[in-house]
């Protein structure tokens, strides 16, 4: 697959420590393992924005987690407000 940035965002940001950075990822590679990678780096703090926030891949809502990943993948927390 080759690198992926991963963009972080209010809470997640907090978890991760960091507005962004770029992973490097094997083929193959779907939002479910890179979800696993974040819980295994970052811990319950980042478990618990990913279990009630949401992913956009390149741009886009994700919510299939065997969906393959672009070259962008922004981590949001839940919002508040409609």
């Amino acid at each position: 697959m080759g690198q992926l940035t991963v963009r972080y965002f209010a809470a997640a940001a907090e978890a991760a420590g960091r507005d962004e950075e770029v992973w490097n990822l094997g083929p193959g590679t779907d939002l479910d393992s890179l979800r696993a990678a974040l819980g295994e780096r970052y811990g319950d703090a980042m478990r618990r924005v990913m279990r009630s926030g949401s992913f956009l891949v390149d741009g886009t809502v994700q919510r299939d987690g065997a969906a393959p990943l672009g070259t962008t993948v922004d981590v949001l927390p839940p919002f508040a407000g409609g």
